[in-house]
């Protein structure tokens, strides 16, 4: 395999995390790949800590934004930079295990997929397991996912010379549901290798644990990007709370 692989990582005041972020990149036995770090206007030591990996290795790459945007911002600027066959996402305080790259490329070459996803586990804040496991369907389409967002974006992967580069819509969270339910109009499906290749860090401050805020976004994403009527998106957002509850 020489295809190149483009990582897609928004940093944004991730000194605690993003030395191990990088470092789970370097271990890859997939070695053909491209690490674009685009930096969220971080106020935190980040840029010294990935400037210390940018002097040992030229696949790593480091653009930093003027002011803070978002992280849907910085991947759609690092998607932009990007020379790759592929585009991976993995952000600054996520992890991959050493064959992530290798078995999920092999993966979508040997089955001509254009988009796949893994399984992967959830670990505290502290990096501490937490045996949960996210197992991926085997196959999604669009309708299913508009239930919710059932692809870990760590572990998310599309065939750029298949689809093209596919941007994030401008939604300042939930962008990469987004971007998912965009690439599923364009590929009838999304095939999951059901296998852990990763580890989610679970903060405790994130969007994703602030579930009102959730709710919030997940109906601007109905409404405003996916043109649902009031009742088709009342509906799916109450779906998305039967998920998160079942979980």
């Amino acid at each position: 395999m020489n295809k190149l692989v483009s990582i897609i990582t928004p940093n944004y005041n991730s000194e605690k995390f993003i030395a191990e972020t990088i470092s789970s990149v370097l271990k890859q036995t997939y070695e053909n790949w491209e690490m674009v770090i685009v930096d969220d206007a971080s106020t935190d030591n980040s840029i010294k800590i990935i400037d210390s990996y940018l002097e040992n290795d030229s696949r790593i790459q480091l653009h930093q934004l003027s002011k803070n945007v978002g992280a849907g911002v910085a991947r759609n600027k690092a998607i932009e930079l990007s020379k790759g066959n592929f585009i991976a996402f993995l952000d600054s305080d996520d992890l991959w295990l050493p064959t992530k790259l290798e078995e999920q490329i092999n993966f979508m070459i040997h089955n001509n997929f254009a988009i796949s996803h893994t399984s992967y586990e959830v670990i505290k804040e502290s990096g501490e397991k937490t045996n949960k496991i996210i197992n991926c369907k085997k196959k999604l389409n669009y309708n299913q996912m508009l239930y919710s967002n059932k692809i870990g974006c760590l572990t998310a992967v599309y065939n750029k010379d298949i689809l093209g580069k596919v941007y994030m819509p401008k939604i300042r969270k939930r962008q990469d549901f987004a971007l998912w339910l965009k690439l599923l109009k364009r590929e009838k499906y999304v095939y999951g290798l059901s296998k852990n290749l990763a580890f989610y860090r679970d903060r405790r401050n994130s969007i994703s644990n602030n579930k009102i805020e959730m709710l919030q976004w997940n109906w601007r994403l109905y409404k405003e990007i996916e043109n649902l009527s009031y009742f088709r998106a009342i509906y799916y957002v109450l779906s998305n709370i039967i998920s998160k509850a079942l979980k």
